[in-house]
């Protein structure tokens, strides 16, 4: 690259100079490249250890002029190649102009502002790009492309100066974080070491301090250990590292999600010092962070945060804290972590003020709401700055807001006087009630539906009184008053200050009456609803009618969702449960229906209209419990790691017992994805998503190790997993809520209360306080910690078990061992991947669907396999292997849906890999005919185009089979056998037609797909189509380029020459046997330009031609004119073409045979005269004599449609020569070149430690 040109003082010192002239000088870096002795060591070391090859590239081009000591630095490379294409665009435009000036200053200056001119037309070009990163930066990315072989399209995040541990041994260099890998690179003292870990390939990731290893990261693969250390500053280094590594675990987790977290938003003002991939993955953390603090929607956008007090005037403090900004919402969080949280969405705001500063208030910020609350911010540091930033957020609020009350919003928020507020008020007095809040929404549903206004349990109670329930009632009175009291010290609504003691009432337990309104607020489920008007009936209206795999599923369990409650015991609110549920599965089809989901929608009802509880669900889905209800339930999984490593932590005695009894991993499953619903009474599970909705995962990991801890003495006693489930069932199923006024609801688990003595009752909020008390101690910021952690192991365990399940849907005749199929996977897995690294436009990325079959979620396309295929074939043709790629991924992909699966791919490598020499055969042969052989690929294009057009749109493909994906005529033979020869092309083009359709909507065709490939597995080489002369061609050309690089490649050559002189010799026989039945039969005329081989209707006449041209003439054949070159040139004429095919009556005796192949005065090719240039591109075989296109030919310039070829002459011919034989037999071994290609994919840690030598004074 160009550089502005800087004074050099001392040229030579750690350079080599390789090019000069009068005013330029090329300079090598002493250390790079062959040779350097001692010198070249030490600098070397010194580049790795100082970073000075960060600023400095191996290659310098210097400006001098002859009598100055001063060089300037005009160019830089990081390769040979890129430094000499910059000196030679010197020399050729400079030297000349620069020999005209008479006075050395007038160089100079003409070359540095030739220099800056040339630096200014390339930052132009540029531009559009955004903005760039900074020098120094970029110097650090060339070198991280070229030391380990990375594209252009892997950038880099950042990269530290640190020590990797190799043994007992630190070794100084650079760690380089890209966007999908993480590398190591450091040279000391002739000794490199070099690393590439894939961040997919991350087993564990995290920060430790040992003995040996102060302050260290760790690294796992699933192949080693990694020890890094002496960080600058290892905080930052480790957090870079976790956002990358969870980049990745999203993309192997849900595509969808990954392909929208490629653009992630940029900050407006870019700093200087970093790169803008670390920008964007700072900007994300801190959306994360600020969503998940005040539970917003998914689309919100931090755009800045400042420190700040907030007056609170239920204990009349300024509270100190931090203010956060946003297009919608402006946030508080005090720094006390229980002090008070404040949000306050802008389409509440009605006035925003600037107040008058004072000592005691310094640059006050007063914002009124709609229900009339006013906060009060100080202590601002940039107030005019922030109030602008809220005005224009405030007015583009104003123009989103939908509904009827948008006039008067506008109003409200442009108006400075609160007079202008009252219209909208009413609105949003209590705005999160149950009632108030969705009549409208949900107005068109409202016949149909009765539950759309309220909560199924205000239907289906009992409409006691509240004095009739004595201490109970009178408890929840209690609890009422004292929520009234709170809302009128702390605000109602969706501006209320939250405190502890907001905490205490929840933990004290929610009254009924207000459960639906706090669920609403406390999850955030609110926020979304009110801005999304109308949007769960638009779901509504659109899902019903509509059959999905997810709709099947939720009508199977509608009906076991809390049966035992009133309100699921008619079809009122099993109506509602599948609008929701089916509402759901309609907005998120990634998730559409998991089991589980039913038992928790089915309470939210219970409490709130159906488009609360749809908004809550979404909260709980999407927010609060992250994937959970995928396919695989991984956010489960993930939480019942951290529950396992919690119980290590606070109960290690029973934490070993309970792994050696395995009850973790089953209890743990059902109770976080019902958050207890399922296991205790209703009553009292209740009162926990009470506190779930206000704490989050927190309540339900304590609650979770107290009822172990409840349970530790009988739980230490078992002998068994049984008797430990009964244990805590039958604990579980007596946690009671005393308070609770609503009827009992009978549990299911009753029958495990059935003993000897019956457990005592535990009362829940008694089980609540104690889990407080014991286990209160943890922190969301440490759970979330832990979440990243086991989501590290779970995502790469689920993979591992992908795997396996791939390589068992391999059958077991496909050749490759089970270690050489996981190795073959994962080099095809790396393949896929790489198209949404580098390539998202790629189908593999559009179309990957986690919810398929592992065999169907990876596939790779054309592109990604003609990669594969170059590096894995045995069968290597140097230019000619692109060409051989995209034949076999067209005989490959059955489906023609341009992308191919794994077993598919598996299939092609096995058909060269394994088998005998006619298997090889007949997949060398079959790569010549269509389907994998395109008319484009034709030898002469006008000859191509004439035969395809006329014949191509009737003949059948041979890949009509789904039975085996490499033998495709066999299944299409097999239904013939069963069916009849009339009907069995019909029925195999509607089975062909079945396959190439859509992926299916259940696993039922995947079963029957693969249990019909287990049917017909026989094949006889008799049901190969025959190849014409053009095929033939192409599968000589494929021949000789394919023995280009073997050591036998001149015996190679002798032999394909001779046997394709002989098969000319045969097709041009056969052609002339079947000439003459075509004279005697006009019915054969119309057949005369029909090609022989592939159309399934030839089949009777394909079964007489064995006699005709069989073993017999294709002995004789050979015998008579093997070694004879005949001068005369004679071509068939147009009334001995026919089919190439007779009948038994027929049929020629040997001697006439004979007579009429000596008669017969046909061009033959000589043997060894077909060499690689008479197949050139512009020469076509016609009638076995070689020919220009352009020359005048008494056929018309069209392909000799008469003759034609079997693969048993093929496989005949190759039999006499034993070197051929030899080639397709000899035993080839798969496993180097999956080395050689893991490397090039990144695909597992490599590292090498190499010594140069060669050292010298």
């Amino acid at each position: 690259m160009w550089l502005g040109p800087e004074e050099v003082l001392v040229a030579n010192a750690l350079w080599v100079t390789e090019r000069a002239n009068p005013f330029f000088v090329l300079q090598r870096r002493r250390g790079h490249g062959r040779g350097g002795g001692l010198t070249g060591l030490l600098v070397g070391t010194l580049d790795v250890v100082l970073d000075s090859s960060a600023r400095v590239a191996p290659y310098r081009i210097l400006h001098q002029t002859q009598d100055s000591q001063v060089y300037w630095t005009v160019a830089c490379g990081s390769s040979r190649k890129e430094i000499t294409k910059h000196w030679e665009w010197l020399e050729n435009n400079l030297l000349q102009t620069l020999s005209i000036f008479d006075n050395e200053e007038d160089i100079t200056t003409f070359v540095k502002g030739k220099i800056h001119g040339i630096i200014a037309e390339e930052n132009k070009n540029l531009q559009p790009q955004g903005d760039e990163d900074p020098g120094k930066f970029k110097e650090a990315e060339l070198k991280m492309r070229k030391q380990f072989g990375m594209p252009e399209g892997e950038k880099l995040v950042n990269y530290y100066s640190c020590s990797y541990w190799k043994g007992r041994v630190p070794r100084q260099g650079w760690l380089y974080l890209t966007v999908n890998h993480l590398c190591f690179y450091s040279f000391l003292l002739g000794k490199e070491v070099s690393l590439v870990v894939q961040w997919v390939d991350v087993t564990r990731l995290e920060k430790n301090a040992t003995l040996l290893f102060p302050e260290s990261i760790r690294v796992d693969t699933r192949d080693q250990e990694l020890f890094f250390s002496m960080f600058l500053n290892i905080g930052e280094t480790f957090k870079l590292m976790e956002q990358l590594a969870n980049l990745a675990m999203r993309q192997l987790l849900d595509n969808e999600g990954f392909l929208e977290d490629k653009a992630p938003p940029r900050p407006a003002q870019p700093h200087r010092n970093i790169s803008a991939l670390k920008r964007d993955l700072d900007a994300r953390a801190k959306n994360e962070y600020y969503r998940a603090m005040f539970r917003l929607p998914r689309d919100e956008r931090l755009d800045g945060h400042t420190s700040c007090t907030l007056w609170t005037p239920f204990n009349k403090l300024h509270s100190p804290g931090q203010m956060f900004i946003s297009s919608n919402y402006i946030c508080f969080a005090s720094k006390e972590e229980d002090g008070c949280h404040l949000i306050i969405p802008l389409r509440e705001v009605t006035i925003v003020e600037k107040a008058d500063s004072s000592s005691v208030l310094p640059s006050p910020l007063s914002i009124s709401t709609k229900n009339k609350m006013t906060f009060l911010f100080a202590n601002l540091k940039d107030r005019d700055f922030l109030v602008e930033k809220i005005a224009d957020f405030l007015l583009k609020t104003s123009s989103k807001q939908p509904g009827d009350n948008s006039a008067g919003r506008k109003a409200s928020v442009m108006d400075p006087t609160p007079e202008s507020s009252p219209a909208p008020q009413e609105a949003s007095e209590q705005p999160a009630s149950p009632t108030a809040s969705s009549g409208g929404c949900q107005s068109s549903l409202a016949q149909e539906a009765p539950t759309a206004s309220q909560g199924l349990l205000k239907l289906f109670r009992r409409n006691a009184p509240m004095e009739d329930l004595g201490a109970k009632g009178a408890k929840e009175k209690m609890k009422e008053e004292s929520w009234n009291i709170h809302f009128s010290e702390f605000g109602r609504g969706v501006c209320m200050y939250r405190t502890a003691k907001t905490r205490e009432l929840v933990l004290k337990g929610i009254p009924e009456g207000l459960r639906g309104e706090l669920w609403l607020l406390f999850s955030g489920a609110w926020n979304e609803m009110v801005t999304h008007p109308g949007y769960y009936s638009e779901l509504v209206e659109k899902s019903t009618g509509r059959y999905t795999l997810a709709t099947d599923e939720i009508e199977r369990d509608l009906h076991r969702s809390m049966p035992e409650h009133p309100a699921f015991q008619n079809e009122l609110g099993i109506a509602a449960l599948r609008r929701v549920l089916t509402a759901y599965a309609f907005r998120n089809p990634t998730i559409g229906y998991c089991q589980a989901m039913n038992i928790v929608t089915s309470v939210l009802l219970l409490y709130g209209s159906e488009e609360e509880a749809f908004w809550l669900l979404v909260a709980l889905c999407e927010r609060m419990l992250p994937d959970y209800y995928n396919t695989r339930v991984v956010g489960a999984l993930v939480d019942q790691g951290i529950f396992e490593e919690l119980a290590r932590d606070f109960l290690p005695q029973l934490s070993e017992k309970m792994q050696d009894l395995g009850v973790i991993a089953s209890i743990s499953l059902s109770w976080f994805l019902t958050l207890f619903l399922s296991v205790m009474p209703f009553e009292s599970a209740v009162v926990i998503v009470d506190c779930f909705f206000y704490e989050g995962i927190k309540v339900v990991l304590q609650l979770a190790l107290a009822i172990l801890d409840a349970n530790v003495v009988q739980l230490l006693d078992c002998s068994d997993e049984g008797e430990a489930m009964t244990i805590l069932g039958r604990y579980l199923d007596n946690v009671v809520n005393k308070q609770s006024v609503s009827p009992p609801i009978p549990h299911l688990h009753a029958l495990l209360t059935s003993g000897d003595d019956p457990p005592e009752e535990v009362d829940i909020f008694d089980l609540l306080k104690v889990s407080y008390e014991k286990f209160g101690s943890l922190r969301a910021d440490d759970i979330e910690q832990m979440r990243f952690k086991q989501r590290l192991k779970v995502i790469q365990s689920l993979e591992d078990t992908a795997k396996r399940s791939v390589v068992r849907a391999i059958p077991g005749d496909i050749g490759f061992s089970v270690e050489e199929l996981e190795d073959l996977y994962v080099v095809f897995k790396a393949k896929h991947l790489a198209s949404q690294y580098w390539g998202s436009s790629r189908p593999t990325a559009v179309r990957r669907d986690p919810s398929l079959p592992y065999l169907e979620q990876y596939r790779i396309d054309a592109g990604q396999f003609q990669e594969l295929f170059a590096s894995l074939t045995p069968w290597a043709c140097g230019a000619h292997t692109p060409v051989l790629a995209g034949r076999m991924f067209r005989l490959l992909d059955r489906n023609k849906d341009s992308l191919i699966n794994f077993k598919e791919f598996v299939t092609g490598m096995s058909g060269m890999y394994h088998g005998d020499l006619t298997d090889k055969l007949k997949v060398l042969y079959k790569l010549h005919l269509p389907p994998a052989l395109n008319p484009e690929e034709a030898e002469s294009a006008l000859e191509a185009a004439h035969y395809f057009t006329e014949d191509s749109s009737s003949e059948a493909s041979p890949l009509a089979s789904a039975l085996d994906l490499y033998l495709p005529w066999e299944a299409q033979e097999a239904l013939q056998q069963e069916e009849g020869e009339g009907a069995g092309n019909e029925d195999a083009q509607g089975k062909r037609g079945e396959e190439k359709g859509t992926s299916p909507p259940d696993y039922r065709h995947y079963l029957q797909m693969w249990a019909k490939e287990k049917e017909a597995q026989k094949e006889t080489i008799k049901d190969l189509p025959k190849m014409n002369q053009e095929q033939f061609i192409e599968l000589c050309k494929t021949l000789y380029n394919m023995f280009s690089e073997d050591s036998m490649e001149q015996d190679l050559y002798h032999a394909i020459a001779t046997v394709a002189s002989l098969l000319l010799h045969i097709g041009e026989v056969g052609k002339r046997f079947s000439a003459q039945p075509g004279r005697k039969s006009p019915d054969g005329a119309p057949g005369k330009d029909q090609p022989p081989a592939p159309d399934p209707p030839q089949d009777p006449a394909r079964e007489l031609q064995p006699p005709a041209v069989g073993d017999p003439q294709a002995k004789a054949g050979g015998d008579t004119q093997l070694g004879k070159a005949p001068q005369e040139s004679q071509v068939v004429g147009e009334g001995g073409g026919g089919e190439g095919l007779g009948s038994p009556s027929q049929r020629l005796s040997d001697d006439e045979t004979k007579d009429d192949m000596s008669m017969s005065s046909y061009s033959v090719v000589s043997t060894g005269s077909l060499q690689c240039e008479d197949l050139a591109d512009d020469t076509v075989l016609v009638g076995g004599e070689a020919r220009s296109p352009v020359a005048p030919s008494r056929s018309g310039g069209s392909v000799d449609a008469d003759w034609s070829i079997s693969f048993e002459q093929i496989l005949a011919s190759i039999l006499t020569e034993s070197v051929l034989v030899n080639f397709f037999e000899k035993k080839m071994d798969i496993g180097l070149k999956i080395k050689d290609q893991r490397k090039v994919e990144r695909q597992f840690s490599s590292s090498s430690d190499h010594e140069h030598s060669g050292v010298s004074s």
